[in-house]
């Protein structure tokens, strides 16, 4: 899961009323009217935190007439947490032997070299998930680390290796090389890099 959206979800879960409104409505549907006359609030107000809830997922909303039902959105809730949790443990190697280094030393080498040309520009993105992680960790292992880059400085960069600049662009993000925010793109520290 992306870390902006586990950001997005904590922020959602960081205030007292959010939290109350989903406690309510995990006993089911409510209206905004019900929901503001059980937390002794404004409707404005319900309507503002909705919002915050419904921007990270973690609820549906459906409208009836002049009135606005919410419920919980049981998957993102759910997933949300456990993405949260997974993404802070997904480095522990703890039980990796000098073997199991070694191997994964010889199948990164093979992927690089079966995925690159001998000018080191990419042949094209692996469609199997850990070697297309190993090509990215090899791509990002060429990006300046604290380095702020703009969207065009990171197309450029990324058009030295692969035609295709936008969908490595996106994987970039998608698997936590990289971290996007307001068309800027600066590099994750590799411990937070996607590992298959």
């Amino acid at each position: 899961m992306q870390l902006d959206k586990v950001v997005a979800y904590h922020k959602a879960l960081a205030d007292p009323t959010r939290l109350r409104m989903l406690i309510l409505l995990a006993g089911g549907e409510l209206s905004g009217l019900e929901l503001a006359e059980r937390l002794h609030l404004t409707p404005a107000t319900i309507t503002h935190h909705a919002a915050k809830l419904r921007e990270a997922s973690l609820i549906h909303e459906r409208r009836e007439k002049n009135s606005i039902f919410f419920s919980l959105n049981d998957y993102f809730l759910k997933n949300n947490a456990t993405a949260s949790v997974a993404l802070i443990y997904k480095n522990s190697e703890g039980d990796k032997n000098d073997v199991d280094i070694e191997q994964d030393t010889r199948l990164k080498e093979t992927v690089v070299k079966n995925f690159f040309k001998a000018d080191g520009r990419l042949k094209h993105l692996p469609a199997q998930l850990k070697k297309k992680l190993i090509v990215l960790a090899h791509l990002a292992s060429k990006l300046e680390a604290g380095r702020r880059y703009g969207e065009k400085e990171i197309n450029a960069f990324i058009g030295g290796y692969h035609e295709d600049y936008a969908t490595i662009r996106r994987e970039f993000i998608m698997h936590q090389f990289m971290f996007r925010e307001n068309e800027v793109y600066e590099l994750n520290p590799s411990e937070m890099w996607a590992k298959a």
